[in-house]
Formats: C-alpha cells, structure tokens, sequence
C-alpha cells in the first residue's frame, strides 16, 4: 500500500477496541536508550493499554549464521523488511501479527509471538522508520541520537553484562557497523518528529554522576504543548529557544540539564500534564534508571512522549 493512502486508510480503521491504536516508533542505533525510553512509557501506561514491538525481532539470520555474512545487522538485506512493513500496516489498522521473535541473550530465532493491539503500540528498533511506508504507520516518531562516545560506552557496558560478548568482540564489532549505521540507521532522523540527545552539557564541569542532560529537537511536523512562556530565561537550567536543525528549517529544542531541581521539573511535568485536560495524576516510573536512580532530563522527555500519544488518541 502507498505511504499516502495508508494515513487515509488508518484515519477510517477501527479496530477490536472499537478504533485504531495510536503508534508511537523509537528509533536509533544499538544502544541508544530505546528499550530504556519504552519501560517507561509501558508502565506509565500499563499492560492493559499499551503494547511495545521490537522490529530487532525480524532479523533475517542468527546471530552465528551473521559472522559469515558480508553485512551486519544493521543492515535491511539482514532484515525481513517487507514482512515488518505489513507487520506495521496490519497493527496501525487495528490488526494481530504473528511477531518473529529474535533472543537477544542467545542470539537465537526463537516461537513467533502473537501479538494484539491494544490502545497503544510502541514500535522500537534499528529500523522502524526505514521506508516512507513505515513512518506512514505512525501517528509520532522519534529518534534517539546520543554521542557516538556515550553510546559506545552504553553499549559495552549492556553487551558484555547482558548478551555474553567480551569487550574486543563489542569494539570489533561496533567498527563494522560504522558504515552501515550512517548509510541506515542515521537517515532516519529526517523522520523524526522528535529528536531525543542525551549528553553532557559542553563547557561544564559536572561533579562524577550527575545524570545526563537532554537536547530535544521539537519538529513542526506535529503540534507540542505550549511551553513558550515557562521556559523562555535561556540561562535557567531548564530552556526552549528557537534553533535550527541539521538541514537549515526552524525547529523549537527543549534543554533539560542533568543538575535540574526535581521541584523544577515537577512545574514543568505539571504543566505539560495540564494541557492534555485530563482528570488522572501525573503517571509514575518516569525518569527511572538501573538501580533506582532517577534522571529528570529522561522523566520530562518520557512525558513529552506520553502527552503526544495521548493526545493522539483524542
């Protein structure tokens, strides 16, 4: 189905719940902060509303039979692109899938998964936003695009505790997806109604654990909360000013430093919250890190997240 008539065809779709869900896709590389971004919003929303797909899952090889190719993971011949895309229309028009299931700790194709879609559908991966036939299955999309340094850091720090790979083979193989992340995963940006960057504040001397800071680029290409008039002083250690992005066009980007007061960023996850009209609290598990930790710049990026999903829902 064309990209365009597919956003015809969801806005006539219903589906068991009475309506199409509302599709949410988190884009980016290995280790970018996907899986963390998605916990949140699943339990924000919970198990009955929500439901989260990893398009990693439509790997095409394992992960022994990937050591002989030519190619890495990254790339789509490495994937069953064309099964993910129906995949996506099907659960964009209110449809079950028989979702492949790829076990990241094995490196194994595992049962297939059946998977019904509920009010919600988080969609994360390498490649969600691959194709304009993708992206069209989408009601917001995001991209995460940390500093390759921290990236890598996150990457070897999950791979060798989690997936059973020593640190040589995670550096060695971080150098042949180099090639293959520009040319697939990095493109996906310019799909990106939201761009998400978790780094250091530059020029600043943060004292040893204080949580990363958040860029986020706010595109026009769907409508924010209004958040003009709170965050306006650009030397506050929260701010929104009026940029440009990678290819020249204005865009609004959002600052939260990782040293914000918690009192702070409760005024603003407060006003965000207003705007929605709604009678319930604040959600919680937002801003949630291993080992209890809590990182405002990440609570306030997940709640900008859950305010466009349910505001699309409206």
């Amino acid at each position: 189905m064309p990209h365009k008539l597919l956003r015809v065809h969801r806005a006539d779709a219903m589906g068991a719940a009475g309506r199409r869900p509302v599709m949410i896709a988190i884009a980016g590389d290995s280790a970018a902060g996907k899986t963390t971004i998605t916990s949140g919003l699943l339990r924000a929303l919970g198990p009955d509303r929500c439901v989260a797909v990893c398009v990693d899952d439509y790997h095409r090889y394992d992960r022994d039979e990937r050591r002989d190719l030519p190619f890495t993971a990254l790339h789509p011949d490495c994937n069953h692109v064309d099964i993910m895309e129906q995949h996506l229309q099907l659960l964009a028009t209110g449809h079950p899938v028989l979702k492949p299931v790829y076990d990241h700790h094995t490196g194994k194709l595992t049962r297939p998964e059946y998977v019904q879609p509920r009010e919600f559908v988080i969609v994360e991966g390498l490649l969600p936003l691959h194709t304009k036939l993708m992206a069209a299955c989408f009601d917001v999309t995001v991209f995460l695009n940390p500093p390759e340094e921290i990236r890598r850091d996150w990457k070897i720090r999950r791979d060798t505790t989690q997936r059973g790979y020593s640190r040589d083979q995670v550096l060695s193989e971080l150098g042949r997806r180099e090639t293959e992340s520009a040319a697939f995963i990095r493109p996906q940006r310019q799909r990106a109604d939201i761009v998400v960057r978790f780094a250091h504040v530059e020029q600043r001397r943060d004292p040893p654990g204080t949580p990363l800071s958040a860029e986020i680029v706010l595109r026009p290409t769907v409508r924010h909360p209004d958040l003009s008039t709170m965050l306006a002083d650009s030397g506050q250690p929260m701010h929104l000013k009026l940029s440009r992005d990678e290819d020249g066009r204005p865009v609004d980007t959002l600052h939260v430093h990782g040293y914000v007061p918690r009192e702070d960023s409760h005024m603003l996850e407060k006003a965000i919250w207003a705007q929605l009209g709604t009678d319930t609290g604040l959600p919680c598990y937002l801003g949630e890190l291993d080992g209890g930790r809590r990182s405002e710049p990440l609570a306030i990026t997940q709640l900008l997240l859950l305010y466009h999903m349910l505001e699309a829902a409206r």
